[in-house]
């Protein structure tokens, strides 16, 4: 069972330093959607870490086991579908929370991932409060 969640603040974000504070991998091969991600993020207090390609994201949610993962799709050495389809092939990462923030806006790339179980989609170009929001009902399990 999962602890209550903290009471949030007017902005409807989670306040700083609350008692779960989560782990969030952000997995970007373009450095400065990572620092926009992280920027947005920073202020609810997150632990915030970063992938710059998808076997590099793949090796961190194995360690870190994060809270969420939000995964570019097109990224080098290995791709945001591959590194999904290895985390639910993994038991240890199996039931990992996975937002796809990606360029791909067709139907039939949304019908895919979310058969392979992402708890959310988010297509680029992307407003930070649509960031925000949708990470916070990823993190509270609404999706």
């Amino acid at each position: 069972m999962r602890a209550p969640l903290p009471p949030k603040t007017r902005r409807g974000r989670l306040p700083q330093g609350g008692a779960s504070v989560k782990t969030i991998l952000i997995a970007d091969d373009e450095a400065h959607l990572r620092l926009l991600v992280r920027k947005t993020l920073t202020e609810d207090g997150q632990r915030l870490l970063e992938a710059a390609d998808g076997q590099e994201a793949l090796a961190r949610a194995r360690k870190e086991r994060p809270d969420l993962v939000i995964l570019d799709w097109m990224m080098p050495r290995m791709t945001g579908l591959e590194v999904l389809e290895a985390l639910r092939a993994d038991p240890d990462t199996k039931h990992a929370r996975v937002i796809m923030l990606t360029a791909r806006s067709q139907q039939f790339d949304r019908t895919l991932v979310h058969r392979l179980g992402v708890s959310g989609y988010l297509v680029k170009p992307f407003s930070p409060l649509e960031l925000i929001q949708l990470v916070e009902r990823v993190l509270e399990g609404e999706s």
